[in-house]
């Protein structure tokens, strides 16, 4: 069986400064945004609509505020309120890890906002150029979750070849969920939506597949991960990644309708 290998979460020092392991996995995901974007931006589609270099650059610093902000507040009001409230200075400790990914995926929504507002980009346009490109960041920061030994999975059979023993939680196997989470929320659905996205779509559908595709595969993967807490109504017990997920997949089931029908009605008219 395989045992947590509890890496120390800092990466180095330098002098005073200490650089975690954490810090550098989202550093990671801000490269792979520009790595993945600059691919992007030469696609046949996206560079006729006259996105540049510049543009992602400007994208990458807005997007960063808004993912930091709107991660570490949805981390505090969806998943400890009443802890921060006791512990307000731990609010500003993100080298701790502690980051919600809904908070976050709201924080750039309104980020990539406030940057069309001020450049007069469509938003929509801008959605769907950068929506390609965030889940392939998240990935890595599930492995900061997973360097940092957060986010334990459920108990798991002993007989899983990759059933995993967290020494910081108990000495039961459990399912390695950041590591699934990093692969099926992120690597698979940056692989989908990356090839949805190579050819023209209607306006608003590239975002609303990636709202779709990272809600269903936020609701599967919780399946594997101890809940921060469950809600229960209508006989059903959801854990609040997954009532969380929810408004995701409503969100891409009628944004892909409305982008359709959008596009078929002016095809007609």
């Amino acid at each position: 069986m395989l045992i947590h290998p509890m890496p120390d979460p800092v990466a180095f020092r330098l002098g005073p400064l200490a650089v975690h392991w954490y810090g550098l996995m989202y550093l990671l995901g801000f490269m792979l945004f520009l790595f993945f974007g600059r691919l992007r931006i030469r696609q046949p589609h996206i560079a006729q609509a006259g996105w540049t270099p510049k543009d992602l650059d400007d994208l990458l610093f807005y997007g960063v505020i808004g993912v930091l902000v709107g991660g570490r507040l949805g981390e505090v009001l969806f998943y400890g309120p009443i802890y921060y409230l006791s512990h307000p200075l731990q609010i500003f400790a993100v080298w701790k890890g502690g980051m919600s990914y809904h908070g976050g995926a709201a924080g750039v929504a309104l980020a990539v906002l406030v940057y069309c507002r001020r450049k007069g980009r469509s938003y929509l346009d801008a959605m769907d150029l950068t929506a390609p490109m965030y889940s392939f960041g998240y990935a890595a920061g599930r492995i900061g979750n997973f360097i940092n030994a957060e986010l334990p999975g459920r108990v798991a059979d002993a007989s899983l070849p990759w059933a995993m023993i967290w020494p910081n939680v108990d000495s039961l196997p459990r399912h390695p969920s950041p590591i699934y989470q990093a692969l099926v929320d992120g690597l698979l659905v940056g692989i989908l939506l990356w090839i949805y996205a190579r050819k023209p779509r209607p306006r608003g559908a590239v975002t609303a597949a990636y709202g779709l595709l990272v809600g269903f595969a936020r609701f599967f993967t919780e399946y594997f991960r101890v809940p921060d807490y469950e809600v229960s109504f209508a006989g059903l017990t959801l854990t609040a990644g997954q009532l969380l997920s929810i408004p995701l997949i409503l969100i891409g089931i009628f944004g892909l309708r409305g982008a359709y029908r959008a596009t078929a009605r002016k095809s007609s008219g």
